[in-house]
């Protein structure tokens, strides 16, 4: 059901101290998003955490079907790069450490940045977030 009264933004936030190609799988995930794959992309990266070189993001791309060509040539451009570092940025900004880490807050009217007024650190279960949400709406 859509109530217009929360809306779920994804950032990646990819952590090179961890996982060396991190910057570059966040960007075959952007690549594989232009033909409509990103979310499958993601999920194939997650699961195959030993994938780490461009050979690999080939071979899990052809995996969720898209255009091998193109997703090539987004990847070998750098096509999302600025785009992943910007999310990067902002997260550091937002003194983000560590993935999953969830801000959950308002947008003004204005459009303007979401003030934060929860934040949800690290793999919790649904009780947690819908009692962060219940709290959160209350307030309107």
């Amino acid at each position: 059901m859509q109530t217009g009264k929360v809306q779920y933004v994804f950032k990646g936030f990819p952590l090179e101290r961890i996982h060396p190609q991190a910057f570059r799988a966040a960007e075959a995930a952007h690549c594989a998003g232009e033909q409509g794959k990103f979310w499958e992309m993601r999920a194939q990266l997650f699961a195959n955490p030993e994938a780490v070189s461009a050979g690999d993001f080939l071979r899990l791309a052809q995996e969720v079907g898209v255009n091998l060509a193109r997703f090539r040539a987004c990847l070998e451009n750098g096509t999302y790069a600025a785009r992943v570092r910007a999310a990067l940025a902002e997260g550091n900004r937002a003194g983000i450490t560590g993935t999953p880490t969830f801000l959950l807050g308002f947008t003004p009217s204005s459009g303007s940045s979401v003030r934060v007024v929860t934040v949800i650190s690290g793999a919790k279960p649904f009780a947690d977030f819908r009692e962060a949400i219940e709290n959160l709406l209350a307030q309107l």
